[in-house]
């Protein structure tokens, strides 16, 4: 059986990114930038619309682009039910 996205609001994710060294950087209009760096300087930036339920498209597009810079395993407790 398929894992379930939860449903979450901007301020979730915003949070549960936070934990995984993410911080607001920007706000413009109704979507945040998010920015880490990494120990050897790079910078790793997502960007999320600031809604009070995001839909399950934006929702997987968040995790998909999350996952270039984090691991799997560890995003799976924060966008899915069963994870």
């Amino acid at each position: 059986m398929a894992n379930r996205l939860r449903r979450l609001s901007a301020r979730e994710i915003c949070q549960g990114l936070g934990g995984l060294g993410f911080e607001v950087v920007a706000v413009r209009g109704s979507h945040a930038k998010l920015r880490r760096t990494t120990p050897d300087g790079r910078r790793q930036t997502l960007t999320v619309p600031l809604h009070r339920e995001l839909a399950s498209g934006t929702l997987r597009a968040i995790f998909r682009q999350a996952c270039r810079f984090v691991p799997e395993e560890e995003l799976r407790s924060l966008f899915f039910r069963d994870g």
